[in-house]
């Protein structure tokens, strides 16, 4: 079952999470919290959102975050999908193609242009995603800025080059 996240499901999704960082061998940059978590997906205004996976059981067995992205060649919304993750012991029941499915199916009924997301290189899911029509963007070089060149970034006046 596939179901839009609740405050109660915040620490499974964090734990998740902690799990994600551990597989993409990154495990020392996942330092959210579980409050932090919380208020991003359920405080006064959220702009991230999340949706859960549940097993027959009613365990809490994957999720996916996303937040609303904005194409201004379409002029309309899609669906960033920040993290899909589905535990090991679950995988192959179906639930990560039934989140995709659901995230999907609101960008249909909503009109949003499209439903993307990044993947590392060398994960195995790549095949998976393929296989439901995703294709790798091969042209778009993914740019990031962080720590202490965001902050020299913020605090450069106009004009300079010294970045």
């Amino acid at each position: 079952m596939i179901r839009p996240a609740t405050p109660a499901d915040v620490p499974a999704i964090h734990a998740m999470i902690a799990e994600l960082a551990l597989f993409e061998k990154a495990p020392s940059e996942a330092v959210a919290t579980v409050a932090q978590l919380s208020a991003a997906l359920f405080g006064s205004s959220p702009a991230v959102y999340a949706h859960v996976a549940e097993s027959s059981d009613g365990e809490v067995v994957g999720y996916a975050i996303w937040f609303l992205n904005f194409s201004t060649w379409r002029g309309v919304h899609g669906i960033y999908l920040e993290d899909l993750y589905v535990r090991p012991t679950a995988r192959g029941d179906g639930h990560g193609k039934a989140l995709l499915r659901e995230l999907a199916r609101l960008c249909v009924e909503r009109g949003y242009a499209r439903l993307e997301w990044w993947v590392l290189d060398w994960n195995p899911a790549r095949a998976f995603y393929e296989s439901l029509g995703a294709s790798a963007l091969t042209e778009w070089v993914p740019y990031r800025v962080t720590g202490p060149a965001l902050a020299a970034l913020a605090a450069s006046s106009p004009g300079d080059q010294s970045i």
